[in-house]
């Protein structure tokens, strides 16, 4: 008789498995049946927004459904990244993630999330080099001559940077790390005024990005020395790279990535990178990417994962040498 009754509960409890496991292979199969909100950890207007706003613009073709964009900012990207690793992991909210998401972890004591555990990869949408730019009465004329003049004066020279942590900021830490020399930081609240004070003279040197200084360059408002890329960059083909200039192994670059919260279905992530990847071959993501200097990537979520964590510990040996924390 127990045997019976035991035999009945466990084909409930199979029934019940089967049930639940039909409900969600439905429910990914309708994906996406509703709005997807795409997460901009930056206010409106600047390049990760633009970014964005093309990018669901042209998923949203592929998918089916609409796309909007949520601008949530502050501390640093910190809030809009909370947002999401506290949202259902069902495929409708999902993060633009930055170099911002790579070195919070190590800029910060604590954070409100895990950025390993609480996030799941989708795609590698762009990334972007920086460029080294000078004031075009400068005596510097390469990389090398900028290094030979920073060893013969230690802290004479001085960097521009946008905000404690920013890849301006970072790029001009590993500079200075590799470079075995001294030079003063000067922390601005945007690019803006930084390049306008580079163009004044207040300060000597920028590690800008390409996107606030191309117009500028092409105008001869300033002279780009190098990018700090691996790799020489497609909107400035001419320009060495920092590592061919005099030191060899740097690289520094920004990049932008789709993320969605832990836990997310895997064919979810699957069909959100193929929408990515096709949204990147668009017009319009291609005029886009000429503006703001990137190289279009969309890598799938396995590449995009490995890439995210050696973009945490580059920057984490960086930022720990350098002693650097938000306040």
């Amino acid at each position: 008789m127990q045997f019976r009754q035991d035999a009945k509960n466990l084909f409930a409890l199979l029934v019940l498995a089967a049930c639940v496991a039909m409900s969600g292979s439905l429910a990914t199969a309708a994906y996406p049946d509703r709005v997807i909100k795409i997460i901009v950890p930056f206010a409106p207007g600047g390049g990760t927004d633009a970014i964005a706003r093309v990018l669901a613009q042209e998923m949203a073709k592929h998918l089916g459904a609409s796309i909007i964009i949520e601008n949530k900012p502050g501390a640093g990207t910190i809030i809009g990244a909370q947002a999401v690793a506290a949202a259902e992991p069902d495929g409708y909210t999902l993060l633009m993630g930055t170099f911002a998401h790579a070195v919070n972890p190590s800029l910060n004591a604590k954070l409100p999330f895990d950025p390993h555990k609480d996030f799941a990869p989708i795609a590698l949408v762009a990334r972007s080099p920086n460029i080294v730019v000078v004031n075009p009465k400068s005596s510097f004329r390469s990389v090398a001559d900028l290094i030979a003049a920073a060893k013969a004066e230690p802290d004479k020279i001085s960097y521009g940077t946008f905000g404690t942590g920013t890849s301006a900021h970072l790029a001009g830490e590993m500079f200075k790390r590799m470079a075995k020399v001294n030079m003063t930081m000067v922390p601005y609240k945007g690019s803006a005024p930084a390049i306008t004070d580079l163009i004044g003279g207040q300060i000597q040197v920028m590690f800008t990005t390409i996107a606030s200084a191309a117009s500028l360059i092409e105008g001869g408002q300033l002279r780009a020395l190098a990018v700090t890329t691996a790799e020489r960059s497609p909107a400035f083909a001419q320009l060495p790279t920092v590592a061919e200039t005099g030191l060899p192994g740097f690289e520094a670059e920004t990049w932008y990535g789709l993320f969605a919260p832990a836990k997310t279905p895997p064919d979810i992530i699957d069909r959100l990178n193929r929408s990515a990847a096709k949204a990147v071959q668009a017009d319009a993501f291609k005029k886009l990417s000429v503006n703001e200097g990137l190289v279009l990537i969309a890598a799938p979520p396995q590449e995009f994962g490995r890439y995210y964590r050696s973009e945490v510990e580059r920057w984490r040996k960086v930022i720990e040498d350098a002693g650097i924390k938000v306040e």
